[in-house]
């Protein structure tokens, strides 16, 4: 493989793995009723507008144009990774996390009432603090948006290259 279509694999992979991730919360939700805090929600949210960017970034057939789309999705990975860190550490301890920044997003958007079986609140944030092999789920979510956040960091910086 050239090094001119690694950026345009590494944003395909991202793309999938954010959606894919969504697709596992929702597994755990319906099938081992892992239900959604609004930081949950918030970060399903983000992965989706990730992995929805970094497909139309890898289906660009510009290097430059898939730069700029890497360059204005970081700030995307910077803020799921705050709000994977801000669930656990603050809205976890809390018996309430009602009226958050989250819970806010969420019914600016709409989201919830469109589509609940994706998008509805159903848990406390300190009821929903389970783990996923012995990890807290939010780290899956901030060990994901971390790595995106490298893989568009990456492909921001990946000068191009003409033939």
């Amino acid at each position: 493989m050239t090094r001119k279509r690694a950026p345009r694999l590494w944003m395909t992979l991202l793309g999938l793995l954010c959606l894919g991730s969504v697709g596992v919360a929702l597994y755990a939700q319906h099938r081992w009723a892992m239900e959604p805090c609004p930081w949950c929600i918030l970060q399903r949210m983000l992965f989706i507008v990730l992995g929805l960017t970094a497909l139309l970034g890898a289906a660009l057939p510009s290097g430059g144009a898939r730069r700029i789309v890497a360059a204005l999705s970081l700030p995307l990975a910077a803020g799921g990774a705050a709000a994977a860190l801000w669930q656990h550490f603050v809205a976890a301890q809390t018996q309430s996390c009602a009226l958050t920044l989250a819970d806010k997003v969420i019914g600016w958007t709409a989201l919830d009432t469109r589509f609940p079986e994706v998008f509805e609140v159903r848990a406390s944030c300190a009821d929903a603090a389970v783990d996923l092999l012995g990890v807290p789920f939010e780290f899956w979510s901030l060990a994901l948006f971390a790595l995106a956040g490298l893989v568009l960091l990456s492909t921001a910086l990946t000068p191009s290259r003409r033939a």
